[in-house]
C-alpha cells in the first residue's frame, strides 16, 4: 500500500514536470478573446486599449445588442465588435440604430456581418480568401492617415475587401493596392458605423507588426471623444461564464491530464482493494452483444434500398459535426471561408479540402448521387481524417 502511494505520487510529479517543460504548439485557432495570447486572440489590443482611448471607461458585454442597449441612454459611447461572424436580429439592429442616432459610434471587424446587415446596408464581403505569405498593401483614403508604402500583413490577413458597396450610402475610408474598398463608414443620425471586413487585422498577430499596430491605432482613432467603450464578447465567448474550479483544471492541458491521471490512480486503487477484500463472485456469462449484427442488418437495408442520397447526406452530417467539435468552426455554410479556415487549422492539404467541399456542395445542391460519387465522397472524407492534425 505504501509503495503504491509513493509510486503514484512520483509518477504524477514526473508527469507534471514533463508537461510544464514541454514546448507547446502554436494555436492558430481564431478566438478573438481579449484574454487570449494566441496569434488570433486580442490580448495586445486589450492591454493597449487605455493608450488608444485614454479617457474611456471600459465595459464588457456578453449579452445580445438588444439586451445591452435597451433602457440605457448611452452618450459619447463606442460599441466595439471583433469576431469571425456577427449575429444580429431585427431587434438588435433597431437598438443599434437608435444608439447611433443619439451620437454614439459602432466599430465592427468581422468576416461575416450576417444576412440582416448585408441586406440592409447593401454590403457584401469577398469570401474568396486564400492564405498567402504577403497580403495586398492596404491604406487609408484620408491623406493625414495615409502611409506612403501602405500597410502590408503576413499570411494574407489584409486581403479581405468588400465585393459590393453602395457608395451612395457610405463613405470609403480605406482601400487595398488594387483599389478595392476595405474600410467604410455609414452615418446614422449624429453617430456612425465603421466596418472592417477582417478582424484578424486587430489580433495579436497583426499588432506584433509595427505597421499593423499603426494601422489599428489609426483605424480606431475614428472613434473620437469616447467616454465609454463597450467591448462585445457575446459574438465570441457567448453568454455563459462557467467559473467552477473544475473548469480551470479542464481548460489547461497540464491540469487536465494531471486530473485524469489522479482519477486513474484512484480507480486502480479501488479495483485493487475490491479484489483483495470482496468475496468471490460467481462468473456469469455476459449477454450476447447484438450491436454488430444490428449494424450488418442496417447496412444491408441501406444497400438494398440504394438510397445513395440519404447515405451521402448522413456522411456529410457526421463530417460537419466532426469539424464543429474538433476545430470549433461553424458549418452553416460550406463555402470558401470555411474551407480556408479549415486549411489553416487542420493542417490538411488545400487540394484535399477544396475537392471535398466541391463534392459536398454538389451533393447538397441536388446532384444525383451515383455509386461512383458516393465512393468518391467516402474516400475524400477518409483522406481528410488521415491528414488532419
Amino acid at each position: 500500500m505504501k509503495l503504491y502511494l509513493i509510486g503514484s505520487a512520483t509518477a504524477l510529479i514526473l508527469y507534471l514536470v514533463a508537461q510544464y517543460y514541454k514546448p507547446k504548439a502554436t494555436d492558430w485557432s481564431p478566438s478573438y478573446l481579449k484574454e487570449d495570447k494566441i496569434p488570433y486572440g486580442l490580448y495586445i489590443l486589450n492591454h493597449e486599449k487605455t493608450a488608444i482611448f485614454p479617457e474611456a471607461v471600459f465595459k464588457t458585454s456578453r449579452l445580445p445588442v438588444y439586451n445591452t442597449l435597451k433602457n440605457n441612454s448611452y452618450q459619447n459611447t463606442s460599441y466595439l465588435f471583433i469576431a469571425g461572424n456577427l449575429k444580429f436580429d431585427r431587434l438588435d439592429y433597431q437598438e443599434l440604430v437608435k444608439f447611433m442616432a443619439r451620437g454614439n459610434q459602432v466599430f465592427m471587424a468581422a468576416f461575416d456581418l450576417g444576412k440582416l446587415l448585408n441586406d440592409t446596408l447593401k454590403l457584401e464581403i469577398n469570401n474568396n480568401f486564400i492564405p498567402r505569405l504577403k497580403s495586398e498593401p492596404i491604406n487609408f483614403v484620408n491623406p493625414s492617415l495615409k502611409s506612403k508604402q501602405g500597410y502590408v500583413f503576413e499570411k494574407g490577413i489584409g486581403d479581405q475587401y468588400f465585393s459590393r458597396v453602395d457608395s451612395s450610402r457610405c463613405t470609403v475610408l480605406g482601400r487595398n493596392g488594387k483599389g478595392d474598398v476595405n474600410f467604410v463608414k455609414y452615418a446614422f443620425g449624429k453617430g456612425a458605423l465603421y466596418i472592417l471586413p477582417n478582424p484578424q487585422l486587430l489580433t495579436n498577430y497583426g499588432l506584433l507588426n509595427p505597421a499593423g499596430a499603426a494601422y489599428t491605432a489609426k483605424a480606431l482613432s475614428y472613434l473620437q471623444k469616447t467616454e465609454t467603450l463597450i467591448w462585445d464578447e457575446y459574438n465570441t465567448a457567448g453568454t455563459s461564464d462557467n467559473g467552477s474550479i473544475l473548469s480551470v483544471f479542464l481548460k489547461y492541458d497540464q491540469f487536465r491530464w494531471a486530473y485524469y491521471l489522479s482519477l486513474t490512480g484512484l480507480l486502480i486503487f479501488v479495483i485493487y482493494e475490491i479484489k483483495r477484500r470482496q468475496r468471490i463472485i460467481p462468473v456469469l456469462l455476459p449477454l450476447k452483444n447484438s450491436s454488430a449484427d444490428f449494424v450488418k442488418v442496417v447496412g444491408k437495408v441501406y444497400y438494398q434500398e440504394r438510397d445513395n442520397q440519404d447515405i451521402a447526406q448522413k456522411k456529410i452530417n457526421y463530417f460537419l459535426e466532426f469539424i464543429r467539435l474538433t476545430y470549433r468552426l461553424k458549418t452553416l455554410k460550406t463555402d470558401g471561408e470555411l474551407a480556408s479556415s479549415l486549411i489553416l487549422i487542420s493542417g490538411v492539404q488545400e487540394e484535399t479540402v477544396r475537392e471535398l467541399f466541391s463534392v459536398i456542395n454538389g451533393i447538397q445542391s441536388g446532384n444525383k448521387v451515383t455509386d461512383l460519387l458516393l465512393i468518391e465522397l467516402n474516400k475524400l472524407i477518409e483522406k481528410f481524417y488521415n491528414q488532419a492534425k
